[in-house]
């Protein structure tokens, strides 16, 4: 593994909302149960990113699972990450897999998969969903737990 400095974190010190994806810095820190398989599952339900052509807002519910190695991701460094997408132009499928590819290369894990539920705009809802592969064969995988969109009816 390699050699691990706390003092780098944005962890304990006062942290701006990064002004772009680009700009944000995602942390990691090492894993103290790398040896053991086992799934991490973020749950973002107030993502919100920007339409590229009309500059109308976009809003997802992403579930991040992952089993990670060597390495887990620092919480409020993804949550900053996360937020940077607030004013950024992209499509719902760049955004999701954006996201699922960037903690990857960072982390490295066994396996990864991310769900973005976009919200209806113009009357259909755009779910879309990216992994890295298959998933390993002991790993537990619950059900990401959001439903279909169905609106009123």
């Amino acid at each position: 593994m390699t050699s691990f400095d706390a003092s780098t974190l944005q962890l304990g010190s006062d942290s701006k909302i990064p002004a772009s994806p680009e700009e944000a810095r995602l942390d990691r820190v090492p894993n103290p149960q790398a040896d053991t398989l086992y799934l991490t599952r973020f749950t973002c339900p107030e993502f919100t990113s920007l339409c590229p052509v009309t500059g109308q807002p976009d809003f997802a519910h992403l579930v991040i699972d992952y089993a990670p190695k060597d390495w887990l991701v620092e919480s409020k460094s993804l949550k900053l990450y996360l937020t940077s997408f607030r004013n950024h132009g992209a499509f719902h499928e760049d955004c999701t897999v954006a996201v699922g590819r960037k903690l990857v290369e960072l982390l490295e894990p066994h396996w990864l998969r991310i769900g973005g539920y976009w919200y209806p705009r113009g009357g259909i809802p755009i779910d879309v969903f990216w992994q890295t592969g298959k998933p390993p064969e002991s790993l537990w995988l619950p059900d990401q737990g959001v439903p279909t969109y169905r609106g009123r009816g």
